[in-house]
Parts: C-alpha cells; sequence; structure tokens
C-alpha cells in the first residue's frame, strides 16, 4: 500500500507538513462554491484536480477543473496503483493521483480533495492522518429547491441526486467535522476554521518543534 511518506530536510523547506483536507457533501449542497471560496481565502491551500472519464463541460479546461481522461486510460492507471481513491458517480469515473498529493504535501501545502463519501472511505483507510468535512445542506427541501435552480439536469435527474443524497448523508458521522451551508459565509468560516486547526496538529509541526527545541541545547 502506498502512503505519504513524512518530509526529510533535502525534499522540505517548509517547516511543516502539509495536511490533505476531504470535503464531502451531496450534490447540490454548493460544495463548489464553499470550496472556491476558501482556496481564495487561506494561502498555502491547493486543490486537488482529479482525473475523470466524463466529458468536459462549458467553460471546463484540462488540468484546470479535471484532467479529462478516457476510460481506457483511466482502468490503465486503477490497474497502476496511481490513485489514493477512485470512485464511480453517476456513471463516470473520478480517482484522484498520489503524485499531485505526495509532492504538495512534502512542499508543506495543504491540499482539498473534492470526493464523494465512496472516495473518503478509501483516503480514510490509505491516509488516517487525512482531515474530512461533511458538507451537509440545511434540509432535504432546500437541496430539491438548490438541485431545481440550477436548470440544468431534468426531474428525472434530480431525483436521482436527491436518492443518492440521502445515501450520502447517512456517512456524516464518518467524518471528523461537519459544517452546514446554510448560509455560504458562514460555511466558508467553519471549513477555514477547520483547516486552520489542522495546521496547529502535534503530526504537522514536528520539523518547527525540533528547530525550537534544537536553540535551546542540552
Amino acid at each position: 500500500m502506498k502512503t505519504l511518506s513524512r518530509p526529510t530536510a533535502d525534499r522540505q523547506t517548509s517547516t511543516r507538513t502539509g495536511n490533505v483536507i476531504v470535503i464531502s457533501a451531496p450534490s447540490g449542497t454548493g460544495k463548489s462554491t464553499v470550496v472556491k471560496r476558501v482556496l481564495a481565502s487561506v494561502a498555502g491551500l491547493g486543490f486537488s484536480v482529479s482525473h475523470t472519464t466524463r466529458p468536459p463541460r462549458r467553460g471546463e479546461q484540462h488540468g484546470r477543473e479535471y484532467f479529462f481522461v478516457s476510460p481506457a486510460r483511466f482502468k490503465r492507471m486503477v490497474g497502476a496503483q496511481d490513485f489514493v481513491e477512485w470512485a464511480e458517480v453517476h456513471g463516470n469515473l473520478y480517482g484522484t493521483s498520489w503524485k499531485e498529493l505526495r509532492n504538495a504535501c512534502e512542499s508543506g501545502k495543504d491540499m482539498v480533495l473534492d470526493i464523494d463519501v465512496q472516495g473518503h472511505a478509501q483516503v480514510r483507510r490509505r491516509l488516517p492522518d487525512a482531515v474530512s468535512i461533511f458538507l451537509l445542506p440545511p434540509s432535504l427541501p432546500e437541496l430539491a429547491r438548490r438541485l431545481r435552480r440550477r436548470h440544468s439536469e431534468i426531474p428525472a435527474m434530480i431525483e436521482n441526486r436527491l436518492k443518492t443524497a440521502r445515501q450520502e448523508i447517512s456517512h456524516w458521522s464518518e467524518y471528523d467535522y461537519v459544517v452546514v451551508n446554510d448560509r455560504v459565509s458562514s460555511a466558508v468560516k467553519g471549513v477555514m476554521t477547520v483547516i486552520m486547526a489542522a495546521r496547529l496538529r502535534r503530526q504537522n509541526q514536528q520539523r518547527l518543534v525540533a528547530q525550537i527545541c534544537g536553540t535551546f541545547g542540552g
């Protein structure tokens, strides 16, 4: 099993190890908006760009929103164990690469993973130090209203997403933190608080503490 190695002096100039921050939410909760605002507000925070087999939507670019790959290439990557997690969601495949996470964390950068509950379960097994946040809508009726407001899907697809949401919400207790997206500004503050607290964890501060302790001698 692959793991994210701890930084060494010749590969790491930061005084701390970067965190993996998993954020999951039912479709329509507003996760993309929250993540975008958090990324714009927190220094030293990056977004892990996933690989996917779904076609690009209008305005999306390869390497920015996703790495768009063919199903055949995705399956080859699965066979080569290139993913820390991968899952099939609404008929498409999504996966997070080990390489990107490892390079970022060894440089002291925190990485946000926007993944579903299937992906979170895999990350939890393989990266037990990862911090996870479940973003909840204030209610099922409000979630349905938000999905219909997008005007991008037919009623049958919306009902399918609501059915999936009921299943996903049952996994909320598997996450470290829960943030309700009633108001976007409050949800952003909640996620930012978790990220800042994670940076102060003992395991993320080992190199900095060693440097400070070294000044005391003895």
